[in-house]
């Protein structure tokens, strides 16, 4: 029984060339192995490539429209003896192993239509940029349709003509003598390159192709909370395939650069604030330019210690597809002044005098700060 080419597609026997394109291109772009690594989708891209290969090749497609199946042998896909039928084991397929050809049987003529393949660009983002979403304008150089052809190829209004070596099988067929006796092998045209016609008059500016290269801008919109290594994936802007086969898609690389400010781990954010050591003692408000929201006010309390850490939550990075934003950290490193005027000194020892009851002493490695101080310098040569 010969394959439902149409059925693989999802179309109908009076579908047009346009219809059969659309119909290749939505598969191409839910099954192909860079966007779905699935092996049942990978078979199910391998099925729609082929048939469109057929539906898109005029003679092929009237070989169907007839009841036959031009991928199959003489005999057709469902016959019955001789090397290509079911009944002795597939033999063709040995022939091929063996010989480079299939056994009593063509492949037929290749089609010049052949889908495009993806292409990658990278972009750089600064923090801001991953934190509000941007819209970019991104210069692609890939190849697209020739606007002088529009894929065919042919100058002009000239066309393909049947190639007089192959007489259009696309194959070319030799008898060769092996253990098994005589054996006809195939291999694909010399002359055609396996296309079975030929281009007499190709095309100036594309050669033949049916695409040429270009540079274009294309304007990519990033969502916010994108990080480095994410893709933003665009469906057919890729590299157009050769005589006028569907475009693959275009897959925008994010580069995340360093902040000046803050440092990012995941959704949060982390950035360090020097306090001075009075204000570390009596409180104090420290005004951060976050990058979402503008200036935000942060509370230092009274007393606070070197390497305390303060938490605004909702100040870190969106999350995707979330709808929420992670923690801000804010490090508070206390810096003590090393330089001291005479005025100053004498602040500060009378400062010391009413405070005489704080002396410095040694404490207990075992006690609680003690045990930070040591887990600290164990996290420091071990690299954590």
């Amino acid at each position: 029984m010969a394959r439902d080419y149409y059925g693989t597609l999802g179309l109908s026997k009076t579908a047009t060339d346009q219809e059969i394109k659309r119909a290749y291109r939505k598969l191409a772009r839910e099954f192909h192995p860079d966007v779905n690594p699935d092996p049942t989708a990978q078979e199910r891209f391998k099925e729609a490539t082929t048939a469109y290969e057929v539906l898109s090749d005029p003679q092929k497609r009237k070989i169907v429209d007839m009841g036959g199946d031009p991928l199959s042998g003489p005999g057709g896909a469902g016959a019955q003896g001789g090397f290509n039928g079911q009944g002795f084991g597939g033999l063709g397929d040995v022939f091929e192993a063996f010989f480079g050809g299939q056994g009593g049987g063509t492949r037929g003529p290749r089609s010049r239509v052949q889908p495009g393949s993806d292409a990658l660009i990278k972009v750089r983002l600064d923090l801001a940029e991953c934190a509000q979403g941007v819209t970019k304008q991104v210069t692609v150089d890939t190849a697209i349709l020739c606007d002088s052809c529009h894929g065919s190829g042919a100058n002009g209004d000239s066309k393909p003509v049947q190639c007089e070596s192959c007489r259009g099988s696309g194959e070319i067929q030799s008898v060769q003598r092996s253990f098994l006796g005589q054996v006809m092998t195939s291999r694909p045209c010399p002359t055609c390159s396996g296309f079975g016609s030929i281009i007499p008059d190709p095309c100036r500016k594309c050669s033949g192709e049916g695409r040429v290269r270009a540079r274009r801008d294309i304007s990519v919109r990033i969502p916010a909370g994108v990080a480095s290594g994410m893709r933003v994936r665009l469906a057919s802007q890729g590299e157009v395939g050769t005589g006028g086969g569907p475009a693959g898609d275009l897959y925008v690389e994010v580069v995340e650069q360093q902040h000046d400010t803050f440092v990012r781990d995941g959704d949060a954010l982390h950035c360090t604030v020097k306090v001075p050591m009075v204000d570390a003692a009596l409180g104090t408000t420290v005004t951060i330019e976050s990058l979402i929201d503008g200036p935000i006010e942060l509370d230092v309390d009274p007393g606070t210690q070197p390497g305390a850490i303060a938490t605004v939550p909702n100040q870190g990075m969106p999350r995707l597809r979330a709808g929420s934003r992670g923690d801000l950290y804010v490090h508070l490193d206390v810096v003590i002044p090393t330089k001291l005027d005479h005025k100053q000194t004498e602040i500060l020892r009378k400062f010391r005098d009413a405070r005489h009851r704080d002396n410095a002493e040694v404490v207990n490695s075992n006690s609680h700060q003690g045990g930070k101080i040591f887990a600290k310098l164990r996290d420091f040569v071990s690299g954590h």
